[in-house]
């Protein structure tokens, strides 16, 4: 077994409140949008996803660590939340094929966390107040200082974060002799969407976020993807130019959760940062179509407006989420266009709604 002598360490919240605990990862502060995860499992996917960028991540879980770190299980190059806050630490684990503990991860990635907190007053707390930012402290840093340096952290409303974490120079992903070409917008995009367009005979082009339409079109897609991402949809405007111009040509058009956002935005229908966020692998979505349940994985802080979309003459409500009927999904009558605020390739159901990269194969088939 192993024993460390851990540091102590806080967290303070944006208006005050305090949560003691002990140290996880490297020493220092870090500062963020505190916002929880309800997943029982795939902390690392958690971790790794672009979409947590700048975001303080409160697992509800009650043990992370305990079955290390495993090299495939990874939707980006990195950790991209701003720091961890969880209940039991794991510094031993038991799996096969892990290549490490969540420790030395932590340790490489240069990490802030804090465990031994009370995670489940801190959510519900969360839950009551709202999100809002934070920061973990574990070198000493006086409250009151905390304090100060806290109230210059920009708040997530009005914050544009795909550029932190979209590549700048394009890449391919698949075979490049595949049946279907699909023009990618990265604005945060994780791995395993990748890995579900190429096992369905695709061949991506992945572009910065700040790509144009022209050289968009010029890969000659059949189909193209607006993909998840951190921040607030709004101050995107070169992508949401980058939609209505995609819109405009009318070829197949796919977005999951900040690009269905955008394709609202591009539609003249506006986002609103919600009051805690959908974050978690058990949120129950209702097809409206088929009438069908899915249990989905979320992970989101803003959605669009349902009293807009519901007023928009050329967009149909297609999913909702059944817990407090925001819009799950949604499709234009009139483009080849449609969208969704959850993640499919997730697919904690396990298969509910992988279905949806069929329909954009069978939208570029047609």
């Amino acid at each position: 077994m192993k024993y460390t002598t851990r540091q102590k360490a806080i967290l303070l919240l944006s208006d005050g409140t305090v949560f003691h605990g002990k140290s996880v990862g490297i020493s220092g502060t870090t500062f963020g949008e505190l916002c929880f995860n309800t997943g029982m499992t795939g902390y690392q996917e958690i971790f790794t996803d672009p979409s947590y960028f700048g975001q303080i991540m409160v697992t509800t879980n009650a043990h992370i660590g305990n079955y290390g770190v495993h090299e495939d299980e990874v939707e980006s190059g990195s950790i991209k939340i701003a720091g961890l806050v969880c209940r039991n630490f794991s510094y031993n684990y038991s799996r096969v094929g892990a290549s490490e503990s969540l420790e030395d991860y932590f340790k490489e990635q240069r990490l802030i966390g804090i465990s031994d907190v009370d995670t489940r007053a801190l959510t519900a707390y969360i839950r009551d107040n709202g999100a809002m930012n934070a920061v973990i402290c574990t070198d000493g840093t006086s409250i009151e200082d905390l304090k100060l340096a806290l109230a210059n952290v920009p708040d997530m409303k009005g914050l544009e974060l795909a550029s932190k974490v979209s590549v700048t120079e394009p890449y391919f992903f698949g075979d490049e002799n595949a049946t279907y070409r699909i023009a990618a917008l990265d604005l945060g995009i994780k791995s395993n969407i990748l890995r579900n367009f190429a096992k369905r005979d695709c061949y991506i082009k992945v572009f910065p976020y700040n790509a144009t339409y022209k050289e968009l079109a010029a890969f000659n897609p059949d189909g193209y993807f607006l993909s998840n991402g951190p921040g607030d949809p709004e101050p995107l405007e070169g992508v949401i130019e980058v939609a209505k111009e995609i819109l405009a040509n009318d070829k197949p058009l796919f977005g999951i959760c900040l690009g269905h956002q955008i394709i609202g935005l591009a539609n003249g229908i506006s986002t609103f940062k919600m009051f805690g966020g959908h974050r978690g692998i058990n949120h129950p979505v209702k097809n409206l179509i088929t009438g069908k349940g899915e249990i989905s994985s979320q992970n989101h802080g803003f959605a669009v407006n349902r009293e807009e979309v519901e007023a928009h003459p050329d967009i149909e409500i297609v999913q909702i989420h059944i817990n407090d009927q925001t819009v799950a999904g949604m499709k234009m009558l009139s483009k080849n266009c449609f969208s969704v605020q959850y993640h499919p390739e997730a697919s904690p159901g396990p298969h509910d709604s992988s279905y949806l990269f069929d329909e954009f194969i069978q939208r570029m088939q047609n």
